[in-house]
């Protein structure tokens, strides 16, 4: 019999998101202006835009989550809805031989959508809104996934939130046009039924999410100084300056061609000046020692990689191929963490809303998964012969077309394609 003095409860007492309007999205905690949400979008799309070290982190993280392969997994679905799912999302049924591809325009494409999400790494969030087509008429229509349309992280001005931290809407600023406001343009507001949301390492009710950009914003600040002192310096001083000395003391009229002589002086093949007795006429750089700005800019280069735990990009100057691998070990698997974000949140949010819609929320839904970042390896005859002999592409259809899909090898022929070639 239950203890009804300990009942489950069902109700929330506590709180997330304690804000009176329930979208104040001000963090106490980041004492920068530049990087308070939504100013910091701003700023992130500089370093972005701005620094060679800083694109290169976003891309070395997103570029393999993009290179590898996705796939539909069964889970547990029937065969009709993983075709259905995998046909609207355009990506081949593991353990499946490939069928062709369909025609791509018009229609929804996962690895466009793939790059737009991973944005969430440099602005700590993605928001895209749903839209589908009706395909066919009465019992036998069916909503395919139309596209999944982004919505700009500079567009959005509010994030609602509730109180126990779920997300609610977005609301985008008005539509402008030509740098003027559309005559009658509001606000949209778009509720989260509609909403897919990418966000990176959130705190609870925080849908801004945390950008991997956050930690190397002082170190892009004094590198983006440091060159622009180093260019100063070298435009100032790289040549020395042209210094001219009169004969004689006191006359300011022979001070005076003098000054106007080293101003006029150019370097050349047929250069040259004439003196007078007494006159000099000289280069001069600066006297002591300059700072080493070049140090000072790779130590901040160094620490933007940290940032994104891309060690491996310091060892430009040198570095064993031992230390290289552990420093790669721990960036791949922080790459493999984000591919498993992503394809979770598509799962609840792309995947189960489409299987929902069409099917039912009580129809088993399938999966997006991926092959393990960095897991994939070049087929060799060795390692097929090692295969066969372990009855790995013998017997077994479904291991067959797996390991040609892990290992990279086009689909078997069918036996139409053999009667033909062979007629021929």
């Amino acid at each position: 019999m239950a203890d009804t003095n300990h009942a489950a409860p069902t109700a929330e007492i506590g709180y997330v998101n304690g804000s009176a309007d329930g979208w104040l999205q001000w963090d106490d905690d980041e004492r920068v202006p530049e990087l308070q949400w939504p100013q910091s979008v701003h700023t992130y799309s500089r370093m972005l835009k701005e620094d060679g070290r800083v694109s290169s982190v976003i891309q070395a993280i997103g570029l393999p989550i993009r290179r590898t392969a996705w796939r539909i997994d069964p889970n547990g679905a029937r065969d009709e809805v993983t075709a259905f799912v995998a046909d609207n999302l355009g990506l081949p049924i593991a353990s499946a031989e490939p069928a062709g591809r369909p025609r791509s325009k018009g229609r929804f494409s996962w690895g466009q959508h793939l790059q737009t999400a991973l944005l969430m790494l440099p602005y700590g969030h993605s928001f895209f809104e749903q839209r589908y087509r009706v395909v066919g008429e009465g019992r036998a229509a069916r909503f395919h996934l139309h596209k999944l349309a982004p919505r700009p992280q500079k567009t959005i001005a509010k994030i609602a939130v509730a109180l126990d931290g779920g997300l609610e809407s977005i609301t985008q600023n008005p539509p402008a046009r030509t740098g003027t406001v559309v005559t009658g343009a509001k606000e949209r507001e778009i509720a989260v039924s509609r909403l897919v949301a990418y966000v990176r390492d959130p705190e609870p009710g925080v849908w801004t999410g945390s950008s991997l950009l956050r930690p190397a914003y002082k170190h892009w600040l004094l590198k983006d100084e440091m060159m622009r002192i180093q260019a100063a310096t070298a435009r100032r001083n790289g040549m020395g300056i042209p210094v001219g000395t009169a004969a004689n003391e006191g006359d300011q009229v022979e001070v005076d061609r003098m000054q106007k002589l080293a101003s006029g002086l150019r370097g050349g093949m047929a250069s040259g000046v004439g003196l007078a007795k007494g006159q000099e006429l000289a280069l001069l750089g600066v006297q002591g020692n300059l700072p080493d700005m070049q140090q000072s800019i790779e130590y901040h280069d160094k620490q933007i990689a940290l940032a994104g735990l891309a060690h491996f990009l310091n060892l430009d100057r040198g570095g064993s191929y031992s230390l290289a691998s552990v420093l790669n070990d721990t960036f791949v698997q922080s790459v493999q963490t984000f591919a498993e974000s992503i394809g979770d949140i598509a799962n609840a949010h792309i995947v189960e809303d489409l299987v929902d819609i069409n099917f039912g929320p009580d129809e088993p839904a399938p999966r997006i998964v991926f092959d393990e970042i960095g897991s994939r390896q070049d087929a060799t005859a060795a390692a097929l012969v090692m295969l066969r002999q372990a009855g790995l592409l013998d017997d077994d259809d479904i291991v067959k077309i797996a390991v040609r899909q892990s290992l990279g090898i086009p689909a078997a022929r069918t036996d139409t394609t053999t009667a033909e070639e062979g007629a021929a």
